[in-house]
């Protein structure tokens, strides 16, 4: 069953800061982005990956449009 992003982003939150997230797609990729922690947590195989050290700086995110980590 795929994902429904709609209701996940009614119950996610940043496991940082406990703040609201927004979902970003670029390239075939998705993430969850937190603005005020400026990270976006990826989604690996339609799993979202809510761990503060799986992070993504949000300047990674939007230079590179990846979820590679640097």
């Amino acid at each position: 069953m795929p994902i429904n992003t709609e209701e996940l982003l009614k119950i996610l939150a940043c496991p940082i800061c406990l703040g609201d997230l927004a979902l970003l797609e670029r390239d075939g990729e998705t993430g969850f982005a937190c603005e005020t922690c400026r990270v976006v947590y990826p989604v690996k195989d339609d799993i979202p990956v809510m761990l503060q050290e799986e992070a993504i700086p949000r300047d990674t995110w939007d230079n590179t449009g990846t979820c590679a980590k640097s």
